[in-house]
């Protein structure tokens, strides 16, 4: 059977983090490792790993360079055949999720990329809605053409595909990563299951507008000036009719 890590990073997230031990935890599914890897955090967040440690979790506390930088280093912790990042206070749809996924991906079949729905709850873990930008049934590298039309959260790579996150990018170097990730696979697998619940936390609109220059630099770079600039138009549109 397949294993998957589950890689989370943290800093100063003890209100957001137990959801996600939790949850990561109570899997049916046996071959589950979580790694998490925490930048140095001054509030309780390293006390509560410390709680929830156990043999099937590996984690770190020191200093990094960012979020993506963080990542990275859990990738390089991990062991499973497969690699889900997964935010402190993000958790499974539900405690059978894992075994649910795995059981869509066929006996000797090994895709490259496993991809799901996304749920957005609130801070107490209540379901608000699905997110606004629905999977396509079939996913390829030009989908996110129409924007990331698949949560990071909810996108597993293989860890034999993984390739490290840019840190030239800030903010949206999951987008640039996705792209990559999917122009490398040779297989593309869609589990039709909502694998994930995100939680719904504002952007502040200082990173929101970098986030979003940062993701147009990227869309330009793969997909060429003049489509991105057309697919901006449809969004401003797809944003107003909406």
């Amino acid at each position: 059977m397949k294993s998957l890590s589950v890689i989370t990073v943290t800093y100063n997230a003890e209100h957001t983090l137990e959801r996600t031990l939790k949850s990561v935890r109570e899997q049916s599914y046996p071959h589950i490792e979580h790694v998490i890897v925490d930048g140095e955090s001054k509030d309780g967040t390293v006390r509560l790993i410390r709680q929830y440690e156990n043999d099937k979790m590996a984690w770190k506390s020191e200093p990094d360079r960012g979020l993506y930088d963080a990542m990275n280093k859990g990738a390089a912790m991990a062991t499973g055949d497969y690699l889900c990042f997964l935010n402190a206070g993000d958790t499974f749809f539900a405690p059978d999720t894992v075994e649910k996924m795995m059981r869509t991906v066929e006996t000797g079949n090994s895709p490259d990329i496993i991809y799901g729905e996304t749920a957005i709850v609130d801070e107490k873990g209540t379901f608000l809605h699905m997110r606004r930008l629905r999977t396509p049934e079939k996913l390829t590298w030009k989908s996110f053409k129409q924007g990331m039309v698949v949560c990071h959260q909810a996108f597993i790579v293989k860890r034999e595909l993984f390739e490290p996150y840019d840190l030239s990018f800030r903010f949206s170097s999951d987008f640039d990563w996705c792209i990559r990730m999917m122009k490398k696979a040779s297989s593309i697998h869609n589990t039709r299951l909502t694998l994930i619940n995100y939680l719904h936390e504002g952007m502040t609109t200082t990173n929101r507008k970098a986030s979003l220059k940062e993701r147009y630099r990227i869309m330009a770079k793969y997909y060429g000036q003049t489509s991105t600039f057309l697919h901006h138009i449809w969004f401003v549109v797809r944003a107003v009719i909406k």
